[in-house]
């Protein structure tokens, strides 16, 4: 192998035959760098198990086309989290200032060297159609398979399919390597390891009934303008700039006719919007999925009369991966929504530190331009996954991050009277493995921990984490039309986090009309009121496995904050007059 990559490049410097033998002596130097000790994996802890749900349908063919993302080293991460803290941080006196693209791209954009030298690697290789963002810390690249795998060394790209919905993808289950001199440069590579996870939306059993008077028959908008004292005044004014969005995955699509069939059944008694005001990304013909209609039905619902877009990533091509393409297009737009609610997670040990990490850092970018993101907590409680024949619970991902707001679920104690709420089981919620408890919670925290009568064994989760859901909302037992059916009783914290983020929605409106910054990132502000505003849920507990025989209890919930409910559900009135104020 040795003797072959210098015959190459003797030839090549010789013989000088132009473009194509200089590439291929530097892609044979790269070969020989990767054999001995002078290469380097990215992402050595992400996992390379077939995930459940997903079979091989064999090899890509050599000659295909693959589009690849290169995450490139960042700047000043470090500075863009104290200027986080201080436009979010209620006290500090630059709150609300927050930061427009152009000064993110200046703080955090990468290198000249970084730039230049992964560009370089990447022209050698026979790259091609390369574009990057405002921010220029990632570059999407067209490759064919034969030119990734040489790239991107101990790579092996295949064709999967997912069930139920057919889903096809290109992955490579195996770990690759990079030259050890692109390590101060690249953080990651995607399209290579991460399979989209599968909807967690479920439709329950109809709850058997006996007599209907005063009762209503499912969650639907009116149902939640009436448990969350919204008046048919509270909408969105139409007079000023505020917009709100939802974005979809999975090859999720919503169709105009099904929103326009919602609001005519379920939309009566208050002014709203008729159609979404954009859709960003690529809107599918097929059938409509019920999580994607779900969305943006009920934020637009919630947020009434609010100007809506709609993120539809599904994944213009099999390699690339649709939350990583959702995430390019916030570095890549100056004017974005002020809300952006996400019904999207991982289980936090599936996947790479590196990628965890620079996806937080995105957030934290959002975060210093004032946009108010908000994930669901997930639908399987604490999780459960073993660990050297140890259970433990599972955190969920991006549902952990310090940076978002996380949004967990509930239920009405009755399920057929709009009376108090009580904890859905299914709501996630616990505390990351990954990243610390930022400060901002460290006190609620501690109350929950010292309070609570019904902790877990100390050995199953990680108490010095960042806890989460933040808040909660309604998550069980919705309607829901989808391809021109009405749909009941579908649950999920897919559902309860539009419905926050459209309340929030309202607020900004009033924010906006009396001259104030849109909410921005919430969570210093939500813990520093200690949940004004909010219906605290103090009863009712999680699911959870605490041995392998027994699927039981989690955390429950309690007075104040804690890791089920969060500070609890919405009470309009009140939760804008706490966020009103100065």
């Amino acid at each position: 192998m040795e003797h072959r990559v210098h015959v190459i490049c003797h030839m090549t410097v010789d013989l000088q035959k132009g473009k194509m033998r200089l590439r291929t002596c530097l892609l044979g130097l790269l070969a020989l760098c990767v054999a001995s000790k002078c290469s380097y994996s990215p992402e050595p802890d992400q996992q390379r198990t077939l995930p459940p749900g997903w079979v091989s349908l064999g090899r890509v063919d050599s000659e295909e086309e693959l589009s690849l993302t290169f995450a490139l080293r960042q700047q000043n991460v470090e500075r863009l989290s104290k200027l986080v803290q201080a436009v979010s941080d209620p006290g500090s006196p630059h709150y609300g200032k927050y930061l427009t693209l152009e000064d993110v791209a200046e703080l955090v954009r990468p290198s000249p060297l970084t730039f230049h030298t992964v560009q370089k690697w990447l022209s050698a290789a026979g790259a091609r159609n390369c574009h990057s963002v405002t921010t220029q810390d990632f570059l999407t690249c067209w490759l064919s398979v034969r030119q990734a795998e040489l790239l991107l060394s101990g790579a092996e790209f295949h064709r999967y399919v997912g069930t139920p919905a057919e889903i096809h993808v290109i992955r490579s289950l195996r770990p690759y390597q990079l030259p050890k001199a692109l390590a101060p440069h690249v953080d990651f590579v995607g399209g290579l390891h991460r399979f989209p996870p599968t909807s967690s939306l479920r439709q329950r059993p109809e709850p058997q009934v006996s007599g209907t008077v005063g009762l209503h028959l499912g969650v639907t908008p009116s149902v939640i303008r009436q448990r969350y004292n919204l008046t048919a005044q509270d909408v969105g004014s139409g007079t000023t700039n505020n917009s709100q969005a939802c974005a979809q995955f999975l090859e999720q699509y919503f169709h105009a006719s099904d929103l326009a069939e919602f609001m005519r059944l379920f939309g009566g008694n208050f002014a709203h919007q008729a159609s979404v005001a954009r859709v960003v990304g690529q809107q599918g013909r097929g059938r409509a999925g019920i999580e994607a209609s779900l969305d943006v039905e009920y934020l637009m619902s919630a947020g009434a009369n609010i100007s809506t877009w709609v993120y539809s990533s599904p994944g213009r091509h099999e390699s690339q991966e649709p939350f990583l393409q959702w995430l390019l297009l916030l570095s890549n737009e100056s004017a974005l929504p002020h809300v952006h609610t996400v019904s999207y997670g991982d289980d936090e040990d599936s996947l790479s530190s590196a990628y965890i990490q620079r996806v937080n850092t995105e957030f934290m970018k959002a975060a210093a331009r004032g946009l108010t993101l908000l994930f669901a907590s997930g639908d399987s409680g604490a999780g459960c996954w073993s660990v050297s024949r140890r259970h433990q619970f599972r955190p969920s991902f991006p549902a952990s991050s310090p940076y978002v707001t996380t949004v967990g679920g509930t239920s009405f104690q009755n399920p057929f009277r709009v009376t108090t709420e009580i904890v859905d089981y299914i709501s996630g919620g616990g505390f990351s493995n990954v990243f610390p408890q930022p400060s901002y919670q460290e006190e609620a925290v501690a109350q929950f921990l010292s309070s609570s009568p019904h902790l877990p064994p100390s050995s199953y989760f990680n108490a010095s984490g960042r806890a989460y859901p933040d808040v909660a909302a309604l998550s069980d037992g919705y309607w829901v039309v989808s391809n021109s059916v009405p749909i009941p009783w579908v649950s999920g914290t897919s559902a309860s986090t539009p419905v926050f983020g459209g309340i929030l929605s309202l607020i900004n409106e009033h924010r906006l009309l009396s001259g104030l910054p849109p909410l921005g990132f919430l969570n210093p502000r939500l813990y520093q009121q200690r949940g004004a505003g909010l219906f605290d849920v103090t009863r009712g507990c999680h699911e959870s496995c605490l041995n392998e025989e027994v699927q039981g209890q989690g955390f429950c919930s309690g007075p104040g904050w804690d890791p089920v409910t969060g500070w609890g559900t919405p009470n309009f009135p009140a939760l804008l007059k706490a966020l009103i104020k100065p």
